[in-house]
């Protein structure tokens, strides 16, 4: 971005006043408003109270302006109804976006368990306009009712806290926060100012230089999208920054001063050792050891001036799943942990090592006993779905394995002999991104060097180096590979060598997927990943033979005629019921033109439908499909020695349409039939769908094609990346048989707006040479370009 489009941040000393002046600026248009409308209609008993950041004199931009209107009785507030409209209205018509509530006194010293968000706003409170002696009224009421219900006030802002602290998955390291709202933010800042308030212990920690930082941001982020925005997106960081991974570490050092302080606060305010919570932690005290105790849940080092050695503190922690006191990460200041490969192995072996490494990262201990460590704190790096830094994705991806909510992945995961090798592959997968070089060979590279500074022995430093370099291996083979050509899985098999290796490779995957964000490991993704891991042990354990059926044994004679000439892999990825069924599909081939099957299968839907094979079969069906707005997930399509085509299709129905609304499935139906009989035509019915938005430009994929005849043993294998688009399946699978090519497998994966399009394909029942791939690879790049 060039110099002149940077929007620089307010200067920290001048964002006081910008917001002040703002808030200036409102208040006197709210007064003239108010002057107009509602004063002629009462001179007494009513008060415009501002409340919420009008209230703290911290208005931003484009801030909802929070008024509480205040009368002395309820039954004051029908008569004043045409008023408010008409004080709003001119509010509204200045644009501003009032956001208004009206109470009497009583109300606002009433504890309201459903309207925390009442009492809070009352914290900060001042007269704009109307009545003084209301005003006062409310403000004496409101000091004693909130010096009486302190404790009471701080468990329901603790309680707000909570729920939007896990709103944003607990924790302050996103690629794009919300200033405001995430772990951090503004909203934490604000709940130590109003604890402060609540206790009476005068001025709040100083976090004025996070303020201002904070506030700076979110007062450009409304200037620049002229609304109430909070999100500091990729285009933002660029927009405020020439250097945006610089930006990002500032406000990450911000954010966690912040966060560190709000739960300080919180929990001080809010343990009390008279009430249930304050006696289950006299309880844990009983977990203090010679070196440590355990206080309120939190450890305390018993000699503070004598550091423990090795990892033995975070082992700790981790056994008891507790956290460390303020006292001891202050004391762990400058402390590097003299730690070797069994240290690391004792604390990875535990159930739930992830609190030692959380405590370790909030104490900065982790870099200093992992100096590679400090590469990826805080590191950024923008794609589509991930969600978190570096350094927070790979703790995310070693907790996900202490909660494994698949019940196949759980047993999996307990078969693991030394789990503590897969964690700390873990650790170490991704600390080679933001080297400028590819990061599994800069992962693997530094790995080696880790491994042999700890003193790990060959056989442990083998098998971490495996993970870590084939980290990415089954999550290509579940994007971009036909699980079921035995090629695949002789190519996976092979790779991985032996059962134990393809177990925590699998689970390495899974904790990997988890991490990316909290959607990214869908139940599609994740029976996907099951299905690779029993292929790969089949393959393992047995020879498979990957060749075309020839006269089935073991079946009925009309069984067998239907499966003559259909790849060996259908038997493998068909039950006997499901293979009955499409025989039944294929005799009413004997009436009519199609046959076509839907059938709604745990959180996707499985379309089947058999015809006699021609040009353009496969794409005029994903044309249909797509125009309904549902998302296809995988797509197969055989055909057997009597020219039967067998095509699947497995979809998503992202907005229900299907499951809202049950007639829906048949009218998809007779769209289906409708296209393949040539009676309705794709492209036509795509044109209603709307295009995907595309969210930042820092992500936008440049159209890539390549071609791989070593992949299987029969067909070519086409692989396409590019963004997604309503219909873009449809267009490469026409192009594709626009070239007189013919269809085998289709794999299809979608990760945010990147489609991940594989095609298996043949001509004239060959592999595609060399010209007729140069003269497809420009029409497949013409149709990733098409709007």
């Amino acid at each position: 971005m060039s110099e002149a489009a940077i929007l620089a941040l307010p200067a920290p000393e001048s964002v006081a006043n910008r917001l002040s002046a703002r808030t200036a600026e409102v208040e006197e248009r709210v007064r003239e408003a108010y002057a107009k409308t509602l004063q002629p209609r009462s001179s007494a008993g009513l008060a415009l109270v501002a409340v919420g950041g009008f209230g703290r004199c911290e208005l931003f931009p484009a801030s909802d302006v929070d008024l509480l209107l205040l009368v002395e009785f309820e039954n004051q507030i029908p008569p004043a109804r045409e008023g408010l409209s008409q004080f709003l209205q001119v509010l509204w018509d200045g644009g501003l976006r009032p956001s208004h509530s009206v109470h009497t006194v009583a109300d606002c010293v009433t504890e309201h368990e459903g309207n925390a968000e009442l009492t809070i706003s009352l914290l900060d409170r001042r007269l704009v306009a109307g009545d003084p002696a209301m005003f006062q009224w409310l403000d004496e009421r409101f000091r004693t009712f909130a010096d009486k219900r302190a404790a009471a006030v701080a468990r329901q802002l603790a309680k707000l806290a909570e729920a939007r602290h896990a709103k944003y998955q607990n924790t302050i390291y996103h690629l794009e926060p919300n200033i405001k709202d995430t772990a951090g933010g503004l909203r934490d800042l604000e709940t130590v100012r109003w604890l402060a308030a609540l206790q009476r212990r005068g001025e709040a920690p100083d976090l004025e230089s996070a303020f201002n930082f904070l506030a700076a941001i979110r007062i450009r982020l409304h200037e620049i999208a002229g609304r109430d925005q909070n999100v500091l997106s990729f285009d933002a960081q660029e927009a405020l920054s020439e250097q945006p991974a610089a930006l990002m570490r500032d406000y990450y050092r911000h954010a966690r001063q912040v966060h560190r302080t709000a739960r300080r606060a919180l929990e001080a305010a809010t343990e009390q050792p008279g009430n249930l919570l304050g006696r289950f932690h006299e309880w844990r005290s009983r977990l203090s050891t010679p070196e440590f105790t355990v206080s309120r849940d939190r450890v305390l080092l018993r000699t503070p001036k004598q550091l423990p050695p090795g990892l033995s503190l975070f082992e700790f922690a981790a056994r008891h799943d507790l956290r460390l006191a303020t006292d001891t990460v202050e004391r762990l200041a400058g402390f590097t942990p003299q730690a070797k490969w069994e240290d690391w192995k004792l604390l990875l072996a535990l159930p739930r090592p992830s609190s030692g490494l959380r405590a370790m990262q909030e104490a900065e201990v982790l870099a200093a006993a992992l100096p590679e460590w400090g590469h990826i704190e805080c590191l950024v790096v923008r794609d589509f779905y991930h969600r978190y830094t570096v350094d927070e994705h790979t703790l995310v991806a070693i907790a996900s394995l202490e909660s494994i909510g698949d019940a196949r992945f759980a047993a999996l995961f307990e078969e693991i002999d030394d789990p503590a090798l897969l964690r700390f592959a873990l650790l170490l997968h991704d600390i080679g991104k933001g080297s400028g070089h590819d990061h599994i060979e800069a992962s693997l590279r530094i790995a080696r060097v880790v491994l042999e500074r700890l003193g790990a022995p060959e056989p442990d430093r083998a098998t971490v180096e495996f993970l870590v370099e084939h980290h990415l291996d089954l999550s290509k083979a579940m994007t971009s590979r036909d699980l079921h050509d035995r090629a695949t899985s002789r190519v996976l098999a092979e790779r991985v060598g032996t059962i134990e290796r393809l177990k925590m490779l699998v689970m390495m995957t899974y904790a990997d997927c988890s991490a990316v964000n909290p959607q990214a490991m869908t139940p599609w993704r994740v029976e996907q990943l099951w299905q690779v891991y029993v292929l790969a042990h089949q393959e393992l354990t047995r020879a498979l033979d990957a060749e075309r059926i020839h006269d089935a044994a073991g079946v009925l004679p009309e069984q067998s005629r239907f499966l003559e000439g259909l790849p060996t892999r259908y038997l493998r990825t068909h039950t006997a019921t499901q293979i009955e069924a499409h025989c039944e599909l294929a005799r009413q081939l004997e009436s009519r033109a199609v046959a076509i099957e839907i059938a709604h299968e745990r959180s996707v839907y499985r379309l089947t439908l058999l015809a006699h094979d021609r040009p353009a079969l496969f794409a005029s069906v994903a044309g249909a499909i797509s125009s309904f707005g549902l998302n296809i997930l995988k797509a197969e399509a055989f055909s057997n020695a009597r020219g039967i085509a067998v095509d699947t299709f497995v979809f998503s129905d992202p907005h229900r349409t299907l499951d809202l609304n049950p007639p829906e499935v048949d009218r998809l139906r007779g769209i289906v039939r409708r296209v393949i009989e040539g009676k309705q035509a794709a492209d036509k019915l795509l044109r209603a769908r709307p295009k995907p938005f595309v969210s930042s430009r820092a992500g936008r994929l440049k159209p890539r094609v390549a071609f791989n005849n070593d992949a299987s043993e029969a067909s070519t294998l086409i692989e396409i990346a590019a963004e997604d688009r309503p219909g873009l399946l449809y267009d490469l699978a026409r192009a594709i048989s626009a070239a007189g090519c013919n269809i085998e497998v289709v794999l299809i994966d979608t990760e945010a707006h990147k489609a991940l399009d594989v095609f298996y394909a043949t001509a004239d029942g060959r592999k595609l040479d060399s010209a007729l791939q140069d003269r497809l690879k420009n029409d497949l790049l013409a149709a990733c370009s098409a709007s």
